[in-house]
This record gives C-alpha cells, structure tokens and sequence, in this order.
C-alpha cells in the first residue's frame, strides 16, 4: 500500500518539518506486522511528496501469533486485504505529533492552512465494494 502527500506550499520542503521526516533520508521502521518506509520522491521548493509505503508480511504475522490455531491459520490470512486498518495504526504511531497539529522546529507552520493532495495507491475491486465506498464518501460529506 503507498500513500502520497503532496504540497505546493512554498518552501514545499517544510513538508518534512510537520511530519518529522527529513526528505533528504529514507525512514523505515519496523511494525508487528511488516515494515513501513517514509521516502520524498520529490523535495524542490516549489513542490514536495512524501511517500509512506507499507509492507505487509502475511507470513510473520502469522508466525508471530504463537502458534494458535490450527494448520490452516498457516494458509489463511486476510491482514493483506485489510490493509488500510495496519496503515492507520503507522499514521497514528509515526506522524502523530502531526496529526496532533504540533511541529516543535516550526510551530507557527502547524498552524497554517498548507494545499495538500494525498493519494492512495488504488487496488482493483468488484463494483459493488466501490458504490458502498462512494455512497459512505458522500454521506461522509454531508455531515
């Protein structure tokens, strides 16, 4: 899964102030269910992405799991499939002084309203899953 947050903000750099991520230097960090990487694809003054991509390890996750269950815990895993549940706990663990609206280096920046587009790599899926989804963004938006 790879999510992307974009701005224009200038200087577009200051990205990596609020999220305590220097866009010069890749961050990995290792979770109990795989490995999440922070990386700028691009870091300019005029535009800067930061990119979180998360590495679900099915296997380890079921190794780590003690051995409960039977045979078939070996097989069956859905962690893969619900992979947006894992990318919000690496959100809330790793960027949470900027999800808190704090940035100790630059704490006037937290404040200020910034143009960012986040993206979120898209996976194929039936037509029905995607009418839900839409119908829960739009009532979502109503509130």
């Amino acid at each position: 899964m790879l999510l992307t947050i974009r701005t224009t903000y200038q200087p577009a750099t200051d990205l990596g102030f609020l999220l305590h991520k220097h866009p010069d230097h890749v961050h990995t960090r290792e979770f109990p269910f795989g490995n999440a990487t922070v990386f700028y694809p691009e870091a300019t003054e005029d535009a800067c992405t930061a990119a979180l991509a998360l590495d679900v390890d099915p296997v380890g996750m079921v190794r780590g799991r003690g051995g409960k269950g039977g045979a078939e815990d070996q097989y069956v895993n859905d962690r893969p499939y619900v992979a947006s549940s894992l990318l919000s706990v690496v959100l809330t663990r790793w960027f949470n002084s900027a999800l808190a609206g704090r940035c100790e280096r630059k704490p006037d920046l937290a404040g200020t309203p910034l143009p960012l587009e986040a993206r979120l790599a898209a996976l194929p899926c039936r037509r029905s899953v995607r009418a839900a989804f839409s119908r829960s963004l739009s009532e979502r938006r109503a509130c």
